[in-house]
């Protein structure tokens, strides 16, 4: 069966870092694409981070550019989200999800609309 499952979050002071990781299992390379995404308290679910199907293009909303990294490991079937120089405005529940891709042509579209299948989320806080 396919699944999606999230871990690695917690609580973290300002500048600090974290390292989501995904368990991507029956999600393949080149027919699934991957990206993160993000939930606040009070806030809409948006898009913080995807792939393209082939694992060729990133996407980064503007909020973490520069601080945030996605990466695949297909033979592992895992997704990571590397988080550098953490804000208390990333405070969020984060998401694994999936969806055929999340880019069409040279647009991207990662967001909670395209989606086809989200994992349970976890929590990140950044607080002091």
């Amino acid at each position: 069966q396919s699944q999606l499952a999230e871990s690695g979050g917690g609580v973290v002071q300002p500048g600090g870092s974290l390292r989501l990781s995904c368990s991507t299992s029956g999600f393949t390379s080149g027919y699934a694409a991957l990206g993160w995404f993000r939930q606040a308290p009070g806030k809409e679910r948006e898009g913080v981070s995807c792939l393209s199907k082939d694992d060729s293009r990133t996407y980064y909303r503007d909020a973490v550019k520069g601080r945030f990294t996605i990466s695949r490991d297909n033979a592992k079937n895992m997704m990571y989200l590397q988080m550098n120089n953490l804000e208390p405005e990333d405070t969020a529940v984060y998401y694994c999800a999936a969806d055929l891709d999340f880019m069409l042509g040279r647009s991207w579209y990662c967001r909670p609309g395209r989606v086809d299948s989200w994992g349970q989320g976890i929590p990140v806080t950044v607080s002091s």
